[in-house]
């Protein structure tokens, strides 16, 4: 399979530190208990170790994201919560549903990132990197 052109690879870096940096500040402050994420939960129906179960999940995904062998777990485990949150503004917050497509777009980032980083074993990039060619 053929390398991924220098800029194809500086824009996937910049694509993973944004991605990681809001995850992080957004997990961060779920974590750490901030108003309006306390009371956002509450008011969408979710219990309160959902929040931190969410803050977790963001804040150790948004790590891995910045580790190329596990990017992809980290991308992937934000596309799941990405899901969830897209779904919460749809149909647990009345009046939320434009929130939807920020969640969206989020989720088709992280999703696409996984995609590029999804190991050899998947048929990722380096997957025919060890064949041998005749």
């Amino acid at each position: 399979m053929a390398q991924r052109s220098k800029g194809k690879t500086i824009a996937l870096w910049v694509l993973s530190g944004l991605l990681a940096a809001l995850f992080l500040m957004a997990g961060g402050s779920k974590l750490a208990g901030a108003e309006q994420h306390v009371k956002g939960f509450a008011h969408w129906g979710w219990p309160d170790w959902m929040r931190l179960a969410v803050g977790a999940v963001e804040v150790i995904s948004a790590v891995l994201l910045l580790v190329p062998r596990a990017a992809f777990f980290g991308a992937g485990s934000l596309v799941v919560v990405t899901t969830g949150a897209t779904y919460t503004h749809l149909f647990r917050a009345d009046g939320e549903g434009g929130m939807a497509a920020m969640t969206v777009v989020l989720l088709g980032l992280n999703a696409l990132v996984a995609w590029v980083r999804r190991p050899a074993s998947l048929g990722g990039h380096a997957a025919g990197a060890a064949q041998k060619v005749a």
